[in-house]
């Protein structure tokens, strides 16, 4: 097997030289095109290009230093691109200068670059450069994305081909990092091949993982139980800037129930995140007579709101969870926000952005998070999987979440981030984690895009964006656990992890290998 890895090797040594300036900017374009790949524009073709090119520059780079600081650029040109939709957030409702805002972005992207840029000079450093151990670290590299830094999963590889039916059957299996994995090997593979000196082996490793791939689309690994929910999801369209202004809570409920006048008798009635601009506290004369009215109809209410829960200490200051309340006229059932977005529902290292010039009158407290295990809310009989907005871009969170489940059900306020792409790129994870999980998501949105998605992760229908209105649908339950949900993405990251530290030895091989026959060769010549 090392013997593979140090044939791959020695066809990096024969490089053409280019300038280095020339490299970095091709770094930089490659990257800024790689977002063009996902929602809203679907270029899906760009996630392979866009890695293709980075290992292309991996490969003609004189050293691990250089090769750090192309990934470097090539991960700013990528966040700085893709993850501008944040500006929104931080400058009309963080209360920071376009100027600052952008500032902020730019720093994000830099942050974000290293993770590209580490594994660029591991790659370069320790490996035998070959497409195997660039997939296994790309990989990598996404995955810690999920929890380092506080973690920010977005923008994966995997992403670009949630729509590419041929391939849908690796994310029940895999899940979104096998995806990312199979089109990272596809482009270094594709690299190789152009210089005609890919080896026989990594070219129809891939194309064999391509023909699996194809095979399995019409495996069934859940299946319907028969029992279908009827659904109204109600979309307020509350602009963003009046949302949380004193009085405006009345009158948005008044929007949000008079929505819902000719859908009580539905069996679930779902309002969006934060539907309800008050603490769940003050407004209980009102939820109770909501939940009353809809419960009397027969509908089971399910709303997003901010749920306060006050210390046993009076002295300790409450705690704030962006919540989901069920009422069915029982006990309130309640799940807890666990994954929150950095600069929207809190700030990261607030305690130090917080001494910057420009900064001291951003808000740095922030919601707290929702405990890791929560029991599922159960309506009408129907057990649902929920997360809250950002929450379905953690794949493992969201497969926790729904273990058990019979559908799966997300709230979402996306008017944080206007007509970006955010929204978009946001739902297109919601369409991922129904092919991972082989359930349907039901979306309710504040301003879109609300959504019922089928367990292929296709969208069976939505409601426009910016509009005020009600999507109706039927919800089939479906049981079963697909391969994904029992093992997560841990298959993924052991090949991944194997590939490296197979590439790392026969790096090293080679090297000793190098070593001994320079040091017989200047023998022998000394002997002469």
């Amino acid at each position: 097997m090392t013997r593979i890895f140090q044939t791959a090797q020695k066809s990096t040594q024969s490089s053409p030289k280019f300038p280095y300036v020339v490299l970095c900017l091709i770094a930089l374009f490659a990257g800024a095109i790689f977002s063009f790949a996902l929602a809203p524009y679907y270029l899906y073709p760009l996630a392979v290009l866009s890695p293709a090119v980075l290992y292309a520059l991996l490969s003609v780079a004189k050293n691990s230093r250089q090769a750090f600081w192309l990934g470097e650029i090539y991960g700013f040109g990528t966040w700085a691109v893709g993850g501008f939709w944040l500006y929104t957030s931080i400058n009309q409702y963080g209360n920071v200068s376009p100027t600052l805002s952008v500032v902020l972005i730019g720093i994000m992207a830099i942050i974000m670059g290293l993770f590209h840029a580490v594994m660029s000079w591991i790659f370069a450093r320790f490996t035998a450069k070959q497409p195997l151990s660039f997939a296994g670290l790309w990989v990598v590299q996404e995955w810690l994305k999920t929890w380092l830094l506080t973690g920010f999963p977005w923008l994966f590889v995997g992403y670009a081909f949630t729509e590419v039916g041929w391939l849908n059957g690796i994310a029940p299996i895999f899940g979104v990092f096998g995806l990312s994995f199979l089109a990272v090997l596809l482009a270094a593979s594709g690299v190789e091949l152009i210089r005609k000196k890919a080896g026989y082996f990594v070219i129809s490793a891939t194309l064999l993982l391509l023909t699996v791939a194809i095979s399995l689309l019409d495996i069934a690994w859940t299946k319907p139980t028969g029992t279908t929910t009827s659904v109204s999801l109600v979309q307020g369209n509350i602009p963003q800037d009046l949302k949380w202004r004193e009085g405006v809570g009345v009158q948005t409920l008044g929007i949000y129930a008079g929505l819902s006048q000719a859908e009580w008798g539905r069996d679930l009635v779902i309002w969006p995140e934060t539907a309800i601009p008050m603490l769940q506290d003050d407004a209980e004369a009102d939820t109770a007579a909501i939940s009353a009215q809809a419960n009397a109809a027969g509908s089971t209410w399910i709303t997003g709101i901010v749920y306060r829960l006050l210390p046993d200490d009076v002295a300790d200051v409450p705690k704030l969870y962006n919540s989901v309340m069920l009422f069915d006229g029982k006990q309130p059932l309640v799940y807890q926000k666990q994954q929150l977005v950095p600069f929207g529902e809190y700030i990261p290292f607030g305690g130090l952005l917080n001494i910057l010039p420009g900064l001291e009158g951003m808000d740095m407290t922030g919601l707290s998070r929702g405990d890791a295990t929560q029991p599922l809310l159960v309506a009408n009989g129907q057990k649902l999987g929920t997360a809250i907005c950002y929450e379905v871009a953690y794949p493992n969170t969201t497969r926790r979440n729904a273990l058990g489940s019979d559908f799966l059900l997300t709230v979402s306020n996306d008017a944080w981030f206007g007509t970006s792409a955010g929204p978009i790129q946001h739902l297109q994870m919601v369409q991922m984690r129904s092919l991972e999980m082989g359930r349907w998501f039901v979306r309710a949105t504040n301003n879109g895009v609300t959504a019922l998605i089928d367990q292929k992760g296709r969208i069976v229908s939505r409601l426009p964006q910016f509009e005020r209105g009600v999507l109706r649908g039927d919800v089939p339950s479906f049981v079963g656990k697909t391969p994904y949900m029992l093992w997560g993405y841990y298959p993924v990251l052991v090949l991944a992890a194997v590939l490296i530290v197979l590439s790392m030895v026969a790096a090293k091989m080679s090297k000793t290998t190098a070593k001994r026959e320079k040091f017989y060769t200047a023998k022998g010549v000394a002997d002469r």
